[in-house]
């Protein structure tokens, strides 16, 4: 047994052994799952304790509890009458979430919501009312059909004015004569012969007797002697089938079992003291590209079995199952040689990108590449001490190379630190001199955007205070002038007219200091921001709504165009709204009268943009920089009662809501853009 146990004829044999069994196996199983065979019969002594009963009286019973139960008569159900309050309930669920989600819902209460909603879905809802009648006609009539094909069961069941019946028998003794019934009624169910009552099923098949009504609905059912014998003998049969079917499957697991055991215990060596593993072509692939074909081979497998090739079984298993134990005894190979996890393909890839890694930074320290040069230069000079002046050339070539982009840099800096921000520090190659240039360039190109902006900073400053000063000077000097006109004026009439003007002047004058005041205020990061998820699409249709006179006084055409589905934006709901109401007031105040006005909503995967377009009625003549200004207007008149301060506040609102704002000015056609963070949907 020691020269045979490990030798090569005895493994093929006991796997090949091992693919019979494991066919048989499955072909038992197979066998069990297309013949329907329940080996819960085999330990079942009478057929009426069996699954194969329990199912045939489940389909009549429960198509009897539905017909007298729920369906009744096609009169009835085209009535509405058998339409639940659950089923009422679903249909105007559905079509109110439709409605909701086509932007209908209104800034209302729920159930002024459901109101208007059903008033508006009247027709819709009475559309699906007589669909889902329709539907349970059908089912009616398919179950009155499954009744009929009951030839070997005698039934009656009522519900006091409906009655679905096979026979002239309608009285509880006349099915008591028969060899098994059932029946239900009055808050009472009696069954015969007893096994019925001791079935594990009898739960499953009676359950639905329970929804009926035990004061008048009652059901009565009979099974004829000749169709239970019919039945009984099928049983038998049946039962004795999973019996040697079962045994079959024992048999074979068994022998798969024993054949597999002594396959991890023999596979890899060449005997019991041998402790080196010995692997073959088929080892060499890798073991998670294995586990994938195998598990591939089986989902293969299962799937030609159940949906295709069920005929084909024999000739399809055998090959598969050959593939699949070689890869699995591949396996276990690699688990005796501890090698399961560094020989896959994962493990591989993983490992030489650490080391190029590693590579990079040991040899990636200017330190190191010093070292290594110290220690390694001797040892080139004394291999090619044949070709010494050669190697001295090169070394002073390259010293030289290196000591010219040092003094470039140094020179470079020189410029720098005398205040040429300007220059650019040029070093060819990849070393360690050519990243030091590259980020004293980096400091220097932070410096001069430092600069740059300081510069514009001020210009700004400068350019605020001028704006501003005019601004709020021109309604300050009206009220001044008419207070004037006030003291030397008697005319009521003309007293009120001044009055008149200057009240608009003062209003006029607060707008300005709280536009300026939110401004700064936007600007300095001090507004608290809470963000939630927020119905983008249902702000703007909203915003739309409540500006509608705005609209129809400025003529303008808004056009909304947005995704089918749903898009949530993480954003605070307030800010967001008035950065959008800046938005429109600087439409309602630029754009061309009875022009169009597009708002588009797009899904970019992570982030939302939200698009305002429209032509503008003043010439746009002005940089997109300079109408991101404060105090900047798109008519250079300063003739608009706006204060040139909507953009701004919009786009700081947008970036404390850690958002996106941008404009684009192409001809006369305006663009504003707002990119927020998209909220997951739920």
């Amino acid at each position: 047994m020691r020269n045979i146990s490990h030798a090569l004829i005895t493994k093929v044999v006991v796997f090949l052994i091992a693919i019979v069994c494991l066919t048989g196996a499955a072909k038992a199983i197979i066998n069990m799952e297309f013949n329907e065979v329940h080996l819960s019969s085999i330990n079942q002594d009478n057929y009426f304790e069996s699954r194969v009963f329990a199912d045939e009286s489940y389909d009549l019973i429960t198509s009897l509890t539905q017909l007298i139960g729920k369906y009744k008569s096609e009169e009835y159900i085209l009535g509405g009458k058998a339409l639940t309050k659950e089923d009422r309930r679903g249909i105007e669920n559905e079509l109110f979430n439709e409605f909701h989600y086509n932007g209908y819902d209104y800034d209302i209460s729920e159930a002024d919501n459901k109101r208007i909603f059903k008033e508006e879905y009247a027709d819709d809802i009475n559309r699906k009312k007589d669909e889902r009648m329709k539907e349970q006609v059908r089912e009616f009539y398919r179950l009155l059909s499954t009744l009929e094909a009951y030839e070997g069961s005698v039934y009656y069941a009522s519900d006091g004015e409906h009655v679905f019946s096979n026979s002239e028998l309608n009285k509880k003794e006349q099915f008591e004569s028969f060899g098994a019934y059932m029946l239900f009624e009055d808050y009472q169910q009696k069954l015969y012969p007893n096994e019925v009552k001791e079935s594990q099923y009898l739960d499953y098949f009676t359950h639905n007797v329970e929804k009926l009504k035990p004061q008048k609905d009652v059901i009565f059912v009979a099974f004829k002697e000749s169709f239970l014998q019919q039945k009984m003998q099928g049983w038998e049969k049946d039962k004795a089938i999973a019996k040697s079917f079962l045994n079959e499957l024992i048999v074979f697991l068994a022998g798969f079992i024993l054949s597999f055991v002594y396959l991890i215990m023999v596979i890899g060596r060449t005997s019991f003291k041998d402790k080196e593993i010995h692997f073959h072509v088929i080892d060499k692939l890798y073991n998670d590209l294995n586990i994938v074909i195998v598990v591939s081979l089986t989902a293969m497998w299962i799937a030609m079995i159940v949906e295709v090739l069920h005929d084909m079984h024999t000739l399809l298993t055998a090959p598969i199952f050959i593939i699949a134990l070689l890869m699995i005894l591949s396996l276990v190979k690699h688990i005796k040689n501890r090698s399961l996890l560094q020989h896959t393909l994962i493990y591989q890839i993983l490992k030489k990108v650490f080391l190029s890694v590693k590579n990079v930074f040991d040899s990636g320290s200017i330190g190191v590449k010093t070292v290594l040069l110290v220690i390694g230069y001797p040892i080139v000079v004394a291999a090619t001490f044949f070709m010494f002046p050669v190697t001295i050339g090169l070394a002073a070539w390259f010293a030289m190379k290196k000591v010219k982009s040092f003094n470039r840099i140094k020179e470079g800096v020189e410029q720098i630190k005398n205040g040429d921000i300007h220059h650019r520090i040029e070093v060819d190659g990849k070393g360690e001199f050519s990243r030091l240039a590259a980020n004293i360039n980096s400091i220097n190109d932070g410096l001069k955007k430092s600069v740059d902006s300081e510069i514009k900073s001020e210009r700004l400053k400068t350019e605020l205070i001028t704006n501003v000063s005019h601004d709020i000077r021109t309604p300050l000097t009206s009220i001044i002038t008419y207070v004037d006109l006030l003291k030397i004026e008697n005319d009521p009439e003309i007293i009120a007219e001044y009055v008149d003007v200057l009240d608009q002047k003062s209003k006029r004058l607060k707008i300005l200091t709280d536009d300026l005041f939110e401004a700064a205020k936007a600007s300095s990061g001090s507004m608290p921001v809470q963000l939630e998820r927020i119905d983008i699409v249902s702000l703007l249709t909203q915003g739309i709504g409540e500006m509608d006179e705005k609209i129809e006084a400025s003529s303008l055409d808004f056009k909304l165009a947005h995704p089918t589905e749903k898009v949530y934006v993480k954003a605070d709901g307030k800010l967001l709204w008035r950065s959008i109401e800046n938005l429109f007031s600087n439409i309602f105040k630029y754009a061309q009268p009875a022009s169009r006005v597009y708002i588009d909503v797009e899904d970019l995967g992570n982030e939302i943009l939200v698009t305002f377009k429209n032509i503008s009625a003043y010439e746009l003549n002005i940089s997109v920089d300079e109408l991101m200004e404060r105090f900047k207007r798109g008519d250079e008149s300063r003739s608009s009662q706006g204060s040139g301060l909507g953009l701004s506040i919009a786009e700081s609102l947008i970036h404390i809501q850690l958002g996106r704002f941008l404009v684009q000015v192409d001809g006369d056609l305006f663009k504003s853009m707002i990119y927020l963070p998209k909220f997951p949907n739920e």
